[in-house]
């Protein structure tokens, strides 16, 4: 008899193909499983395949009397209760390759699209018919010449950079402590503070955790150039948005763009009416092709884990 393997989301079955060669898989048939479904489907199954945007709670870890693995569709985390997974011993992955590229070109996407006005330009011309063109009009800021100030330079905060670094831009970075790798040798370590006064552009990249929750507040933004702009394809938390929205009244920076909010689905209705500030709604890994390459690496958590007994992508 095969394990049981727990789908809590309708993510693309071409990601699943190769699970379903080991494991009989239990998947939603609709968008995804209620958590009291869950709380029933749990008992009988070695590993639970969940997704980033759905709460795992300590409820259902604990009903998981057979779960040996869970293995998260993202690479974030913060939606697992943790605490609940180690007191059961049991091992938690994430899929961090397969995110990397896509989130890395949508940080450059809403660069570009603040520096350059695309997204302010765009819907000035659909709704105002007198919106003015000219030579000396609309003007943005180019990229090239720029200071691009990453703070988590890790897997995808090199994609952004070695992407960056094409349009001519110079990067620094702000980890817990410098890279050694002399392949990022020509990546500047700096203090965040110094990271913030000297950056035209600060880009988040790094986990939500205790440490980074409102890692950017009042305090930070006071220390940023009036003329910066912030992007955020992190996690919404990591910047306190009542402080976000008063310093872009403020003009203490100049725009942002927001790929995650702290209260999502919810979005401040002072960021929806600024027009200094672009959004979008949580489509850092939306292609169709991460989505299945996401499933892929997911599955190959389970499969090494309990197929070969090798962790891969542990995160506890």
């Amino acid at each position: 008899m095969k394990d049981k393997i727990l789908v809590t989301y309708a993510i693309p079955k071409e990601g699943l193909s190769e699970l379903e060669k080991y494991f009989e898989l239990i998947y939603p048939k609709k968008e995804f499983f209620s958590d009291s479904d869950l709380i029933k489907l749990i008992p009988d199954c070695s590993a639970l395949l969940s997704i980033f945007n759905r709460d795992i709670s300590a409820e259902i870890i604990n009903a998981g009397r057979k779960l040996k693995i869970i293995s998260n569709y993202g690479v974030g985390f913060n939606n697992i209760n943790t605490e609940a997974v180690n007191n059961n011993n049991i091992i938690l992955c994430n899929t961090p390759d397969a995110v990397c590229e896509p989130t890395a070109e949508l940080c450059l996407a809403l660069m570009l699209s603040l520096s350059r006005q695309v997204s302010n330009c765009h819907f000035q011309l659909k709704t105002n018919p007198d919106f003015e063109w000219g030579v000396m009009k609309n003007l943005g800021n180019s990229l090239r010449g720029k200071t691009l100030g990453i703070i988590g330079l890790g897997k995808i905060g090199k994609s952004i950079a070695e992407k960056a670094s094409v349009f001519g831009m110079k990067i620094i970075y702000h980890n817990r402590k410098p890279i050694t790798d002399k392949k990022y040798e020509h990546y500047t370590f700096v203090e965040k503070d110094k990271l913030l006064e000297e950056s035209d552009i600060v880009s988040l990249n790094c986990p939500l955790t205790p440490e980074t929750h409102h890692l950017l507040s009042e305090k930070e933004f006071r220390k940023m150039k009036t003329s910066s702009l912030l992007i955020n394809t992190a996690r919404g938390s990591v910047i306190d948005e009542q402080a976000l929205v008063r310093a872009l009244k403020d003009k203490l920076i100049s725009g942002a763009g927001l790929d995650v909010f702290e209260n999502e689905p919810f979005i401040h209705s002072d960021l929806l009416k600024a027009n200094n500030v672009v959004l979008v709604p949580h489509i850092g890994t939306s292609t169709i092709e991460t989505r299945i390459e996401m499933g892929l690496e997911a599955s190959e958590n389970i499969i090494s884990y309990l197929i070969k007994g090798i962790e891969k992508n542990r995160v506890n």
